[in-house]
C-alpha cells in the first residue's frame, strides 16, 4: 500500500483525467470498464475506446445526463449508493472508476459495497474526488443549495447544460486517514494507493484499490 501527498497542481481528476485513466487501463490491461457518474461527460473518448476495442459503460443516476453524451457509449442508469446493481452486472467489470463523483454520494458504504459486487475477482477500482474541510468544499456542504447555486453562478459561470451542479454530501469523502483505510479494508478492498492533494483553497484525493 502506497500513501503519499502532492499539490493540487498534480491532481489528475480534471484536465489530466483521460491521459491518467488511459495509462492505468493500458498498464492493467483492462477490457471491460465501468465509469460511475460519467453522465454528460465520459472521461474516455469514443476514439480511445474504439481504438482499444474496450467494453466501456458510462453510468449516471439520471437518464437525462446520460442522453447528453455521445450515443456511441454503452449506458447504464443506476444509483450505486441507493440500490444493489442488477444481478447481470455482478462480476462483470475488471475496472470501475469515477471522477469527481464520490463527494455527491449519499452513502459511501453502500456505494463502495455495490462497486465490489460488479467487479470481477481481483478487479481494480480507482476514484478522484474532492474532500471535506477545504474552505470551498466545507462551505458547499454547509450552505443551503440555493445559496451555493448562486455562488457558483457568480464566481464560476459555466455551461450548465453540459456541466451541471449537483449536491455534495462528502460521505466517506476524506483523504488517506486511518479511518478511511479501515473502511475500505472492511468491505474487502486491498488499498493499493491513496493520495491526498493539497492546495490553499482545495483538497482532493485519489485512491486505487483491488477487490477481493
Amino acid at each position: 500500500m502506497k500513501i503519499h501527498y502532492a499539490t493540487v497542481e498534480e491532481f489528475e481528476g480534471w484536465d489530466k483525467a483521460q491521459e491518467a485513466a488511459a495509462k492505468l487501463i493500458t498498464r492493467l490491461g483492462s477490457r471491460n470498464i465501468l465509469e460511475i457518474g460519467a453522465g454528460a461527460n465520459p472521461t474516455l473518448s469514443v476514439e480511445f475506446v474504439q481504438a482499444r476495442q474496450l467494453q466501456y459503460t458510462t453510468n449516471d443516476i439520471a437518464e437525462g445526463e446520460l442522453g447528453k453524451a455521445n450515443k456511441s457509449y454503452q449506458r447504464l442508469c443506476h444509483d450505486f449508493s441507493e440500490t444493489d446493481p442488477p444481478k447481470a452486472l455482478h462480476g462483470q467489470f475488471d475496472l470501475v472508476f469515477s471522477r469527481m463523483v464520490n463527494e455527491h454520494v449519499r452513502s459511501g458504504e453502500r456505494y463502495y459495497r455495490n462497486i465490489g459486487k460488479v467487479l470481477q475477482p481481483g478487479g481494480t477500482t480507482f476514484h478522484w474526488f474532492s474532500t471535506l474541510y477545504a474552505l470551498p468544499f466545507l462551505a458547499n456542504r454547509l450552505m443551503p443549495e440555493f445559496v451555493s447555486e448562486a455562488m457558483l453562478n457568480l464566481f464560476s459561470p459555466r455551461d450548465r447544460y453540459q456541466h451541471d451542479k449537483f449536491r455534495a454530501y462528502y460521505n466517506w469523502g476524506r483523504g488517506p486517514t486511518s479511518g478511511m483505510l479501515t473502511n475500505f479494508k472492511r468491505l474487502g478492498f486491498e488499498v493499493i494507493e491513496y493520495t491526498g492533494y493539497f492546495g490553499f483553497l482545495a483538497v482532493f484525493s485519489g485512491w486505487v484499490g483491488m477487490g477481493c
